[in-house]
């Protein structure tokens, strides 16, 4: 994410209680949409929202699911900071949305938690996920429930082929670093959560995965490998092959990507990569992948691997996977690169599909997904003077447009859409916000 917890406190403002009841009817409408005109590349302008929640195109309206400070049907209340979502089928006409919130151990937890990973002067540390169950016709919320405690800042992660979602800590942290001393136990893990889970889930480090800024996770359905992304200025891209498919946790192979001809992806210094110029791939076997000092990039980037600026999101398309780079490009305002694994058959790929040259195109991205329609949905995270943070679309050949713009002073984060691509789900970071967004999704 954009800034360092204690940095966003100024920004992060609650809805007014004038939006109360608005919010409270469940559902914001908007008029019939407007066609698109040749050339389109979107929905239209953004219709001004009554509540001041969410500009959406006429046609699109959204429904508010879960808010911070809601009872829960475990007993606690919903948490802040809802990040990284992912959503899953699990059967007899639900759906589930596992929501991260990124916690750090002084934030307040929603209620006791009864069991988690680590603990601060012995006390389990407040954060991890949320589930909500969902009617997958009527998206009435039938349970909701927290899933992993003791965890510190989960920030995005990825849903897999079997029905569960990665959870990531952006914290390689440990007793006696940062968030004070009385931590018990290194953090900076990928945990997994089931879509199918009742309660709180054993909390299990996925350690063969490194240790690092984790940001966002997704897996190749055809080989069951994971992709991993790293948010830092001067992080990598990692891939994890693991010893058995579907299997994280029986351990692996974490490699880091190198990009032929290319020691540099961010564009900084001059225009290293050409948007739509794939370039071949390969991946260098990782050591020492739990990285007490969390080194791991420096020690893959002095091998060869390709330096990426702030990698945050990922996702799964039709046989490619989008990387989001929050500040890479000339500009520093945001990339996208497209890679596509050859599975045996064919090199490995990875081209830049976008950068950012202005703020009205895309202005520090940050969770993406790939819509029903092929489109990217990028959830803008920047935090300047004025928060202004929007979800911008991506046409399938590299054109920018608006979809929706956040009212609140925070962030957005965890876009994704339900099975069967009628919703689209999506948080406004603190207070926690969830949303289901509908409407036409054309092509």
């Amino acid at each position: 994410m954009s800034l360092p917890v204690s940095d966003r406190r100024r920004f992060l403002a609650g809805t007014g209680s004038a939006f109360a009841a608005l919010l409270a009817s469940g559902c914001m409408t908007r008029n019939a949409p407007l066609a698109l005109g040749a050339g389109q590349a979107g929905y239209g302008p953004l219709v001004p929202d009554p509540a001041g929640v969410l500009d959406l195109p006429r046609g699109f309206s959204y429904r508010l699911l879960s808010s911070l400070g809601d009872a829960m049907s475990d007993g606690g209340t919903v948490p802040d900071k809802a990040d990284g979502m992912g959503c899953l089928d699990i059967g007899n006409g639900e759906i589930v949305l596992v929501r991260n919130h990124e916690l750090v151990p002084t934030d307040a937890s929603g209620g006791p938690i009864a069991r988690g990973f680590g603990t601060r002067n012995g006390e389990i540390v407040p954060g991890g996920t949320t589930n909500i169950v969902l009617d997958a016709a009527t998206l009435e919320v039938k349970r909701e429930f927290r899933s992993l405690g003791g965890t510190i800042r989960n920030c995005s992660g990825g849903v897999t082929p079997w029905g569960s979602w990665l959870t990531c800590e952006e914290a390689p942290t440990g007793p006696g670093q940062r968030y004070g001393d009385g931590l018990a136990e290194n953090h900076g893990w990928v945990f997994e959560v089931p879509g199918n889970a009742t309660g709180l889930v054993d909390p299990v480090p996925l350690k063969a995965m490194g240790r690092f800024n984790h940001e966002a996770a997704c897996v190749d359905p055809a080989t069951g490998y994971a992709y991993l992304t790293e948010d830092r200025d001067d992080g990598v891209l990692y891939r994890f092959v693991p010893k058995e498919r579907g299997n994280l946790a029986a351990g692996g192979k974490l490699q880091a990507m190198v990009v032929e001809g290319v020691a540099d992806t961010r564009n900084w210094a001059g225009t290293a990569m050409r948007v739509g110029s794939p370039l071949p791939v390969s991946w260098i076997d990782m050591d020492n992948v739990e990285a007490p000092e969390d080194d791991l990039r420096m020690r893959a980037a002095a091998d060869g691997a390709a330096l990426v600026a702030r990698g945050e999101g990922i996702h799964m398309g039709t046989g490619e996977l989008y990387v989001c780079s929050t500040n890479g490009g000339a500009k520093k305002l945001g990339q996208i690169f497209k890679l596509v694994p050859g599975r045996g058959r064919r090199p490995d790929t990875v081209e830049l599909f976008f950068e950012s040259e202005s703020e009205e195109q895309f202005n520090y991205g940050d969770n993406l997904t790939v819509g029903p329609n092929g489109h990217l949905i990028v959830c803008e995270d920047q935090y300047t003077d004025v928060v202004d943070n929007h979800l911008r679309g991506i046409t399938p050949d590299g054109r920018p447009y608006d979809f929706g713009r956040l009212r609140m002073q925070t962030e957005l984060a965890g876009g994704c859409f339900s099975p069967d691509g009628k919703w689209f789900f999506v948080n406004a970071y603190a207070p926690t916000r969830t949303l289901a967004i509908t409407g036409p999704w054309i092509a």
